[in-house]
């Protein structure tokens, strides 16, 4: 629930009153960054600076880069560690973790919260710099799992090469719902969430950032968030608020997969139904559902792409424990001490980074605006357990084929070809056991334009076109499909599943209390958009 808070002082780097010559260089720096973004004293100032400024017209978008010349990077964005209040693993420990499982980069995003502003933000920074020179091959960032007022939560996170550390402190004591109690729904809080987004993206255009993304996290979860939130967010800055959680972390969650065992509450949206609590096969129901929410947005002919990630507070099966501290401990130091080892593995309701979910991108280039540029561009696909490892989809109509998150344009009449090439698991997973691909989806949806209800969550035109299933124990599956005679815009996208648990060829609802997260497995991929001339 959403409390205010008010700091008794302003820092001295935000109180007028101290000239620049008073101040040590620090925090001079500090006050002529926040000068350039526009915030002269709005780090103390809490809500008075919520509005921002303006979000420049979107730029055209590039042409999308060769399938050919791609780099595919697992990672995870949504990583908490001793920083949250209810979290415990150290930075190194999760940056150990994650390459050990086959990251190439993470994000930590620690929860927004009093006394993470007040406390944590510079501390956690100093062990994400110890990380990075550790780990030069891992692209780490520090972001924030962001309390979106009148939503949920969602991870935000800015490139890492230029003033990030600044821009995530300020952004988190200006819009985090926590931290100026904004959490709870209403239209105020709702606009204050799109401000955040303005303000985010008057930063890129003033040149004091270089890129900021938003993913929501575990949407369906709590019912939050709304379809039309959704939709604000996607048009108010389409090149920051890009997707959501396809699949929830903690698979573990005491077989509630993803902790997605509630029921409505009094800040959630009436019109969801009841089913949209739960997962299925590990998925939000939003993006599991075919024909739901995700269709739904994705009919309009724009991306609103999908990721997974671990969602890791404590890692199940570790020995280690948080000490014992007093009761406020969190909230007088914005973090816990070192956790210890207890000698004993102990359940908890999360998979290591990487262990379970991954979030796999292709990139033009290793780096950090690469990653971004890839995920802003829709180009990801995610899996869990190790079902496949590794994904090639093109889709071929007029001129250079296009990839996930991609579009190609054809004259009406003119046939449509989908390739597809997934290298299935050669390597035991984490039970020791290699995962099998049983099926694989190749599913199509109609694109029919602007949604009149912006509350619109069904897309009654999507079905599977056809399902493939692997023959033999060969490492590799390649198979197409021709559209022919193409007359209307329409997307394609893909989902696989080890065979395990399934309603027809659909996901089944997760048992609450029985979830068995290793034994229904599945893959998703972001769609390729089909446009007709």
């Amino acid at each position: 629930m959403g409390h205010h808070h008010e700091h008794d002082h302003a820092e001295p780097y935000a109180d007028a009153t101290v000239p620049d010559a008073e101040l040590p260089p620090g925090e001079l720096a500090r006050r002529r960054f926040l000068q350039r973004l526009g915030l002269v004293g709005a780090a103390a100032a809490g809500s008075g600076l919520l509005a921002g400024p303006a979000a420049a017209a979107p730029k055209p978008s590039p042409p999308g880069p060769d399938p050919r010349a791609l780099h595919w990077l697992a990672g995870d964005h949504h990583v908490h560690t001793q920083y949250s209040y209810d979290a415990m693993h150290t930075v190194a420990q999760q940056v150990a973790a994650g390459r050990r499982h086959g990251l190439d980069w993470m994000v930590i995003t620690d929860h927004g919260h009093v006394a993470h502003e007040k406390f944590a933000v510079e501390t956690t920074y100093a062990d994400v710099l110890k990380a990075r020179a550790a780990n030069p091959s891992m692209l780490l960032w520090q972001g924030l799992e962001w309390n979106v007022p009148s939503g949920e939560h969602a991870t935000v996170f800015f490139d890492a090469t230029k003033n990030e550390i600044a821009a995530l402190h300020a952004f988190e004591k200006l819009f985090d719902g926590n931290v100026n109690g904004t959490n709870h729904t209403s239209d105020a809080n709702e606009a204050t969430a799109l401000a955040a987004l303005r303000w985010m993206s008057g930063q890129i255009d003033r040149g004091a950032i270089d890129s900021a993304l938003m993913i929501a996290n575990h949407p369906g979860r709590n019912g939050r968030y709304t379809p039309h939130e959704f939709r604000n967010y996607r048009d108010t800055a389409p090149h920051i608020a890009v997707g959501m959680e396809g699949s929830p972390g903690a698979q573990n969650d005491g077989g509630h997969r993803g902790g997605y065992g509630n029921a409505p509450g009094g800040d959630s949206w009436t019109g969801w139904p009841s089913e949209s609590y739960r997962t299925f096969g590990g998925f939000d129901w939003m993006t599991a559902k075919l024909g739901g929410l995700w269709d739904a947005l994705l009919a309009e002919g724009k991306g609103w792409w999908i990721t997974s990630n671990s969602d890791i507070h404590q890692a199940n099966g570790s020995r280690l424990v948080r000490p014992d501290t007093p009761g406020d401990w969190y909230d007088t130091h914005g973090g816990y001490p070192d956790p210890v080892d207890s000698g004993t593995p102990q359940e908890h309701a999360d998979f290591w980074p990487g262990e379970f979910s991954r979030t796999v991108v292709g990139t033009a280039s290793r780096s950090f605006r690469g990653v971004m540029d890839a995920i802003r561009g829709g180009r990801v696909w995610v899996g869990m357990g190790g079902l496949v490892s590794a994904l090639d989809v093109r889709v071929h109509g007029g001129g250079r084929p296009a990839t996930l998150g991609g579009r190609v344009r054809v004259r009406r009449g003119d046939d449509v070809t989908v390739q597809i090439t997934a290298h299935l698991a050669t390597a035991p997973n984490t039970t020791g056991r290699i995962p099998r691909l049983a099926r694989l989806d190749l599913i199509r949806g109609a694109v029919t334009g602007p949604a009149a209800d912006r509350d619109g969550f069904t897309n009654p035109d999507v079905s599977v076109v056809e399902s493939f299933t692997p023959r033999g124990r060969g490492p590799v599956l390649h198979v197409e499909h021709r559209f022919r005679n193409v007359r209307d815009p329409f997307y394609v996208r893909l989902r696989g599943t080890d065979g395990h648990r399934s309603n027809g060829l659909e996901p089944m609802m997760d048992v609450q209390g029985a979830a068995a997260p290793w034994d229904d497995l599945w893959f998703y991929a972001n769609p390729i958009f089909v446009d007709v001339v």
